[in-house]
C-alpha cells in the first residue's frame, strides 16, 4: 500500500505541476503582454497632420499589410481590415489617435518572433501632432495564435515597410503640391508681365493722345511705338519656344532678321508673335531692336 501511494502522489505531483505550466503560459499570452515593450517604430513626418492623416487612413483602408506573408510566393499580406479597436492591443490612453488594421486566420506569418500555428496580425498606428509642419507617426506589430493566445512581437520589417509606404505617399502629395504652387507663381509672373505690357501701351497711347497734332510728329511716335514693341530675330536665328524655358518645346524655326511683336516682356524671355500669327517665347538675348 505504502507503495501504491508514494506512486500516485508522484503522479499527482507532475500533473500538478504541468497545469501549473499552462496556466503561466495563459497568463503570458494575456493583455498585458500584447503592447510587447521594445517593440514599434517611432518616426517624425515633415508634415502637417491632415496631409499625414490623410496618408495614414489611405494606407489604413488599402486592405494589406506589408513587410510579413503567409507563404514564400507572395510579398505581401492582403486581405486585412480597419477596424476601430482590437483586444490583441491595450486600450490606447496616450496622445494622438490610434487607427487598427488586422489579418485573421494567417499561418506562422514572416518576421514575427518565433510565430508558430494560426492567428491573427494587427498592425497599430498613432498619429499626433508635433507643430504644424511636423508629425509624429508611431507603428506596432504583433502575431497572436488563435489556439494558444501567445503574442509574436514584430522584428521591425512590418513596421518599417508601412512606414516606407507612407512617407512615400506623402512625399508625392507633396511633390504634387509644390508643382502646384510653381505652376501658379509661374501664371502670377506672366499675369504680371501681361500688366506691365499694357500699363506701358496705356502710357504711350496717352501720350499720343496729348502730342501735337502735325503728321510728321504723330509719325515719329507711331514710329518710336513700333520700335518699342517690335523686335527682329538676330542672326544665324533662334527656336520659338512654346514657354520659357531653354527646356521647353519648339514651336517654330525663325530665320535670322525675322520681324516679332513682343506681346509679354520679363527679365529674360519676351512672348512674341511671328508675322505668320504664332505666339511663343524668344530668350531677350536672341533679339534686337529694329534698325
Amino acid at each position: 500500500m505504502a507503495t501504491g501511494s508514494n506512486d500516485f502522489m508522484k503522479k499527482l505531483g507532475r500533473l500538478l505541476a504541468v497545469l501549473s505550466l499552462f496556466s503561466a503560459a495563459g497568463t503570458l499570452g494575456g493583455p498585458r503582454d500584447r503592447d510587447l515593450p521594445g517593440t514599434g517604430l517611432v518616426m517624425e513626418l515633415p508634415a502637417s497632420y491632415d496631409d499625414a492623416l490623410q496618408v495614414l487612413q489611405e494606407i489604413v483602408h488599402d486592405q494589406t499589410i506589408r513587410g510579413t506573408t503567409m507563404f514564400d510566393r507572395d510579398k505581401t499580406l492582403t486581405e486585412a481590415v480597419t477596424v476601430e479597436s482590437t483586444p490583441l492591443f491595450e486600450q490606447w490612453d496616450g496622445p494622438g489617435k490610434a487607427f487598427y488594421k488586422v489579418r485573421t486566420e494567417v499561418i506562422a506569418p514572416r518576421h514575427f518572433r518565433e510565430s508558430a500555428d494560426m492567428g491573427t496580425v494587427a498592425v497599430r498606428y498613432v498619429l499626433t501632432s508635433v507643430s504644424p509642419e511636423r508629425t509624429r507617426l508611431r507603428i506596432d506589430a504583433i502575431f497572436v495564435e488563435k489556439a494558444h493566445r501567445v503574442a509574436h512581437a514584430s522584428d521591425g520589417t512590418v513596421e518599417s515597410s508601412e512606414y516606407k509606404a507612407i512617407e512615400e505617399r506623402l512625399q508625392a502629395i507633396q511633390s504634387a503640391q509644390q508643382e502646384a504652387a510653381d505652376a501658379q507663381r509661374h501664371r502670377e509672373s506672366i499675369a504680371l508681365a501681361q500688366q506691365s505690357l499694357l500699363r506701358q501701351r496705356e502710357d504711350e497711347s496717352s501720350r499720343l493722345a496729348t502730342a501735337q497734332s502735325s503728321a510728321q510728329d504723330l509719325e515719329h511716335r507711331v514710329d518710336a511705338l513700333r520700335h518699342e514693341v517690335e523686335r527682329r530675330v538676330k542672326a544665324p536665328g533662334a527656336r520659338l519656344k512654346a514657354a520659357p524655358f531653354l527646356s521647353a518645346a519648339n514651336i517654330a524655326e525663325l530665320t535670322a532678321y525675322t520681324e516679332v511683336v513682343v506681346v509679354i516682356v520679363t527679365p529674360h524671355w519676351l512672348g512674341v508673335e511671328t508675322p505668320q500669327s504664332q505666339r511663343g517665347w524668344l530668350p531677350v538675348d536672341q533679339l534686337e531692336p529694329l534698325p
